[in-house]
């Protein structure tokens, strides 16, 4: 059995991974961590899996603070790559670098373009470390969601939304669940090195996908069809071959909603 240490594991996605992850240890915060600190952590730990889910995430916060950002999403995970020599890793990154694409998708790993701070900076730490790692795995991952009231995501804002929510019949993006995120980690770890879309896929706009939800869960807002703004549509085949494999956007939605007695 791997033992798996994992950063960032009182966040959103490391802390489901800490609860559902056998073998996994937490690694304390490496907010401030030097090089020479990541190199003692990943020898104390004794992991033979890596899974670096530790970032600045909100990408408004990324432009506003492009020097923080850099830090925290290229030059923490550069070290913690050199620091992990021999050991296998799994990065999060995300498809914010598709951004820039013209294109409507849904796009495929050699699709990157990004076109915010966040987006460069994933899509340069994906190059880097993957230059030091061969064999490390980037998991370009979707929106992710879960039952969990007082934080922000697709999940919870709907279930709060009241009034006239908005949402393009125009616009395709993946949302995930993070229970099966952390369902796939072990088809994960066996992953080829390189760079995966990873999520849930769909052939339904965010409009469908957010009007059938709201009808399955009875919700209490209007649907507003807007105009189109940029997709978020990956091709997730590439992880899928290698049996790492998620649930329909909506099934997914709707998984959620039973795991939690909301239906």
């Amino acid at each position: 059995m791997s033992k798996i240490l994992i950063t960032g594991a009182t966040g959103f996605v490391g802390h489901k991974l800490m609860g559902m992850c056998e073998g996994a240890v937490a690694s304390p915060s490496i907010r401030n961590a030097t090089e020479s600190d990541l190199f003692r952590i990943v020898e104390e730990s004794g992991a033979d899996v890596i899974i670096h889910t530790a970032a600045i995430s909100d990408v408004a916060t990324c432009q506003k603070n492009p020097e923080d950002s850099y830090r925290a999403n290229v030059l923490l995970p550069v070290s913690l790559a050199r620091a992990a020599v021999g050991r296998k890793l799994i990065y999060f990154s995300s498809d914010m670098v598709y951004t820039g694409n013209e294109d409507e998708g849904p796009y495929r790993e050699d699709y990157a373009k990004p076109a915010n701070v966040y987006g460069e900076h994933k899509l340069e730490m994906e190059e880097r470390v993957l230059d030091i790692n061969p064999e490390a795995v980037m998991l370009r991952a979707e929106w992710m969601y879960d039952y969990l009231p007082g934080k922000s995501n697709y999940f919870m804002n709907m279930l709060g939304a009241k009034g006239t929510v908005k949402f393009s019949s125009g616009n395709f993006r993946g949302l995930t669940y993070v229970k099966e995120v952390a369902q796939n980690m072990e088809n994960v770890i066996k992953l080829p090195g390189g760079v995966y879309n990873f999520g849930s896929e769909t052939t339904k706009s965010m409009y469908e996908i957010t009007r059938d939800f709201a009808g399955k869960l009875n919700l209490d807002f209007t649907l507003e069809d807007t105009p189109p703004i940029h997709n978020l549509w990956i091709d997730c085949s590439k992880a899928a071959g290698f049996g790492v494999k998620f649930s329909e956007v909506s099934e997914g939605l709707y998984c959620c909603a039973k795991d939690y007695l909301l239906i």
